[in-house]
């Protein structure tokens, strides 16, 4: 059991100080020390500590590291997996950098470097000086006020303590920490932000049918593929012709490629699906697979010049971008005959636009979240849940609501007064 007891000392000037030291054993049965300037301060260490070894989640090293110490333990380890490509991408790794330099632990000399993944202002009120055995979930729910006081939103607030969350879980991996305090921190919107939310708005049919019409045909088999597969943009500029199957019109998803033309597997393991073809799709591939010279089955399907990875932000301005100004023009010299052109959506729209033609045609929710790749259908009802039809519902609650809800017997007309008077009863039939 843990002791408190009091010191008394005289220093080399000859003053007398007092203390009160807890002397306590850890889960290895080692004796440790920690002093106090009041006993209250060491009843309360005390209470605190013989609670931590009895449950086993004493660590002693926890006073000795702080939390920046285990932010660059963290991150050693991402870049040693980054290196080993064990789960781990480049985005992701500078993701987590981010979070961690410019809100956990603030680095002032990387935000006026002009870090990418910075705040407009520095944040001066990180946690990292922490050390992990003081380190609260009300400490960890003050930060959280702070960085929305800041200025960040209540999504961006929220990845932010997953990242705080996943570093506390790797000192529980270390044997750093017994537990996370992080992992029960919420954070909660208030109303009239959940209220301005922004709801997913695919294009209409309309608008793509405008920005196909005026494309050439090499950006247009493009634009078909990417609007009809759903696929994500990553997944789009890995595909190779070894992954279609005309045969069966089918494609296989089951790669990505970064920004940084780093291959690896999908986003999750739902990313691994195989999405059906119409004849149209096929028709287009069929006719662009003759007009490039990339067209053996390792070969990329939309490729660079070279063969390569096409970069997305280039294909983006220089192929996508200019249709919508190319509508443009084409109304203002022709109002009559060219329409106006539709609000400039982006690229990622054109996966909307496909899990929106999916849900028009009325497939399951279940299918459609795997045509989608989603790892759960709570993701996809998330995001498109608002676009499935509601005039089923109702009818459905007419069928529910008549096989118990009758109209009954209709009430006896109420006498009518006239005049303070009251008009006779209607006699019985």
């Amino acid at each position: 059991m843990a002791t408190v007891r009091k010191r008394t000392w005289t220093t080399t000037s000859g003053e007398t100080k007092t203390a009160f030291a807890v002397d306590y054993p850890d889960v290895g049965g080692k004796w440790q020390r920690k002093q106090f300037a009041s006993k209250r301060e060491a009843d309360d260490f005390r209470i605190k500590i013989e609670g931590e070894v009895r449950s086993g989640t004493f660590r002693p090293e926890a006073n000795k590291i702080t939390l920046e110490d285990l932010c660059e333990m963290f991150l050693k380890d991402c870049e040693g997996r980054l290196d080993r490509r064990e789960r781990m991408t480049r985005r992701s790794f500078e993701w987590y950098e981010g979070q961690v330099y410019n809100y956990i632990c603030p680095d002032r000399e990387r935000f006026e470097k002009g870090y990418k993944f910075g705040p407009h202002k520095f944040f001066e009120g990180g946690i990292g000086h922490q050390k992990l055995a003081q380190l609260s979930a009300r400490m960890v729910g003050d930060f959280r006020d702070r960085v929305r006081k800041a200025g960040l939103s209540v999504l961006s607030t929220r990845k932010l303590l997953t990242t705080l969350r996943t570093i506390l879980n790797f000192a529980i991996s270390k044997d750093l920490v017994g537990t996370n305090v992080a992992a029960k921190v919420k954070v909660v919107a208030p109303r009239n932000e959940r209220k301005n939310r922004k709801r997913v708005t695919p294009p209409t049919t309309d608008a793509m049918r405008q920005v196909i019409g005026v494309a050439d045909r090499d950006v247009r088999v493009k634009l078909v593929v990417a609007a009809c597969t759903g696929v994500r943009a990553g997944e789009f500029h890995a595909l190779r012709w070894k992954h279609f199957d005309f045969g069966k019109m089918e494609v296989v998803v089951e790669t990505r490629v970064d920004r940084y033309g780093e291959e690896d597997v999908t986003k999750t393991e739902a990313g691994d699906r195989e999405i059906p073809l119409s004849s149209a799709v096929v028709d287009e591939l069929k006719a662009w697979r003759k007009r490039t010279k990339f067209s053996k089955s390792h070969d990329l399907v939309f490729p660079d010049r070279d063969g390569a990875y096409e970069d997305h932000d280039n294909m983006v301005k220089r192929e996508f971008n200019t249709l919508f100004a190319k509508l443009a023009k084409l109304h203002s010299e022709d109002p009559g005959k060219h329409p106006a052109a539709p609000k400039r959506f982006n690229w990622h729209a054109l996966r909307h636009f496909a899990v929106s033609c999916w849900i028009d045609a009325d497939l399951p929710p279940k299918t459609i979240q795997t045509f989608a790749g989603h790892s759960t259908l709570a993701v996809t009802m998330d995001i498109y849940g608002h676009l499935f039809k509601k005039s089923e519902h109702n009818d459905a609650m007419d069928a529910i609501a008549k096989a118990f809800v009758s109209e009954g017997p209709k009430r006896p007309a109420r006498p009518r007064r006239v005049r303070g008077k009251r008009e006779p009863e209607p006699s019985a039939a």
